[in-house]
């Protein structure tokens, strides 16, 4: 006979043997019991978890006829009758499975349905079990739902899934919903106890321990991981075998690294990375055996006493993590969980993954909450504040504050006032006496003029013709500013002939794309006979091409010129002008609307609003 593997042979034959689903068992074990049965069951859960195992005794539930053939429907099967046995061989004619993965379509369901017109052969139930019932196709599920709803009272539906999301509402309303959970390491590590007993298989309990975690809650994993690595250890199961096996991270290594991160210890960090790369330990693995670690960690920290309630003969860890817990500070172990939760998916887009290992366990030390970044500093401030206090201390004088300055009318943008820059660096230069308060000055601004100013008239420089000069931080509304405050779009010769221009290419479709842009965003800051000269603020629209065909479209219209581009701060531009009409209709009209008297007795009388951004001008 040939062997049958573990997950097969120790499948759960009646409810009482299910393990880690007791809120699924105990509610059907109700409903068996007071004869409330509902004619449609879905079950989902992940794989591996028993949605398969729960249909098939429900149905001998339903079908088992007892050992002396005279049962009814019961929630203890007893495994003996013709009909449980056949459910359990696979055989029983009026249990059918159907798997949606490979029977998906329309004609699939359908033939599946012409058989609920035919009572029970056998049993006294027809069960239909549909396995991965998310794959059937939208139209497979709109022929199944009237007999879904109400089928005859001697048809049961049972459905599995493993992507209830997947399910249409439809269906889902017509089921009773329950959801198998993925079961805990020690439920599985139980499990994989009593079976390995049964077995006659020799195991270490650290060894099932591995097995439990890598199942990550499914138990036909671990059982067929323990038949893997019992075919690995040719027979039995030590640690070092599994840990081979899975390629899992000796926990030794995990606590060192741990506890150099605490310390700060690069050095070991290093090394033990480098360790693991020779000895060709998975990174990932690593990663997700300190996160274990860490959250254990983080645990003790917050609750000290569940340190007390741990076994040690059932946790062989449990002293090196209350230990690391004690000597690594609660914000620094958050911080590393953290990191290497994160780190996982950075793995995969470093070239080396080793490599990435290492950079995600040093960022803790660049990103450590230490005091030595504080002593580190406290020399220098101390040296400022020994400095300070060893200066003499001149006397403070009560300065009353300065008149608002009367405003001061702005010279034409064609022909900009500067003042003497030599006049002010030698008076910034000269010493201050003590106790002499410096005015500040605001850079980005024009200097306002002084009540000494007439006494060192500013010296004027001229502006060469048809050469607009740099805008000034004024020109450039600030965002904290309010509209009504902005500065106009200064206009010029230039500006407005730049304008025409460009409005007349874009009307005549002459420029698209980037060229359309590069016109529409710059601007005329020169002409000459033969060249102008334009200026945009990104560079990116500066492209050769886009240049060579502006200048081609401006050939068209008989500018036979060459262009040159700068980059600098841009104030009137074609774009700015459109975007400043635009704006300028806008509130044109908004205060036609306000202004109505039909749309203020509407607001007074009724309390009504505008909607903000409704309101388009026509």
């Amino acid at each position: 006979m040939s062997y049958l593997v573990l997950a097969r042979k120790f499948r759960p034959k009646t409810f009482g043997e299910m393990v880690g689903q007791g809120h699924v068992v105990q509610a059907l074990e109700n409903a068996l019991t007071t004869q409330r049965l509902h004619h449609a069951y879905l079950f989902t859960g992940t794989r591996g978890v028993g949605k398969t195992t729960v249909s098939r005794i429900l149905a001998k539930s339903l079908n088992c006829q007892g050992p002396d053939g005279q049962g009814g429907i019961t929630a203890t099967p007893c495994g003996v009758c013709q009909a449980c046995r056949d459910i359990d061989a696979g055989r029983f004619v009026d249990y059918t499975e159907l798997d949606a993965a490979s029977n998906r379509g329309v004609d699939e369901v359908q033939s599946l349905l012409e058989q609920a017109v035919y009572k029970p052969v056998q049993g006294r139930f027809k069960v239909f079990m549909i396995d991965e019932v998310h794959m059937l196709t939208n139209t497979a599920f709109n022929a199944m739902l009237k007999t879904l709803e109400e089928p005859p009272e001697y048809l049961k539906f049972v459905l599995a899934t493993t992507d209830p999301q997947k399910v249409p509402v439809t269906v889902l309303s017509r089921c009773l919903q329950f959801n198998l959970r993925p079961m805990a390491p020690e439920t599985v590590l139980e499990h994989l106890t009593a079976v390995l007993q049964t077995e006659n298989v020799p195991a270490e309990p650290q060894a099932l321990r591995l097995l439990a975690r890598a199942a990550r809650g499914s138990m036909r994993d671990a059982l067929s991981l323990t038949d893997q690595a019992i075919a690995f250890g040719n027979g039995e199961l030590v640690e070092a075998g599994v840990r081979q096996m899975l390629g899992s991270v000796d926990r030794g290594h995990v606590f060192r690294l741990i506890e150099a991160l605490a310390q700060g210890d690069g050095k070991t960090v290093v090394e033990t990375s480098e360790a693991l790369r020779v000895d060709g330990m998975s990174a990932a693995s690593t990663l997700e055996e300190m996160t274990a670690v860490l959250q254990a960690m983080a645990v003790l920290q917050a609750v000290p006493s569940r340190a007390e309630a741990v076994d040690a003969a059932t946790d062989p860890d449990a002293a090196d993590t209350a230990r690391l817990a004690a000597l690594m500070p609660a914000d620094e172990t958050q911080l590393l969980y953290s990191l290497c939760l994160h780190g996982r998916g950075e793995l995969g887009l470093a070239p080396d993954e080793y490599a990435a290992l290492t950079m995600v366990l040093l960022r803790l030390l660049a990103f450590k909450p230490s005091s030595a970044a504080a002593s580190t500093a406290s020399p220098e401030k101390k040296t400022l504040n020994e400095a300070a206090a060893a200066a003499p201390q001149a006397p403070v004088r009560a300065v009353p504050p300065a008149p608002a300055p009367a405003p001061v009318a702005r010279p034409p943008v064609e022909a900009p006032v500067r003042a003497a820059a030599p006049a002010a660096v030698a008076q910034a230069a000269a010493p201050v006496p003590a106790g002499h308060r410096l005015a500040v000055v605001d850079e980005p601004r024009q200097a306002e003029p002084r009540p000494d100013a007439a006494e060192a008239p500013a010296k004027v420089v001229g502006v060469p013709i048809r050469v607009q000069p740099p805008p000034s931080a004024r020109d450039t509304p600030r965002p904290d500013e309010p509209r009504s405050t902005f500065t106009p779009i200064p206009t010029s010769e230039d500006g407005d002939f730049w304008y025409a221009t460009v409005t007349q290419l874009v009307a005549a479709e002459a420029i698209s794309a980037l060229t359309r842009e590069l016109a529409l965003q710059s601007q005329l800051v020169g002409r000459d006979t033969d060249q102008w000269l334009l200026r945009i603020e990104r560079e990116t629209l500066s492209q050769p091409s886009s240049r060579e065909k502006l200048t081609a479209a401006l050939h068209g219209l008989g500018h036979d010129i060459k262009l040159a581009i700068e980059v600098g701060a841009v104030v009137d531009s074609p774009a700015r002008r459109n975007k400043q009409a635009a704006d300028e209709r806008q509130r044109v009209a908004e205060e036609t609307i306000m202004s109505d008297p039909e749309v203020q007795a509407l607001m007074r009388d009724f309390d009504a609003k505008i909607v903000p951004g409704t309101l388009k001008p026509a």
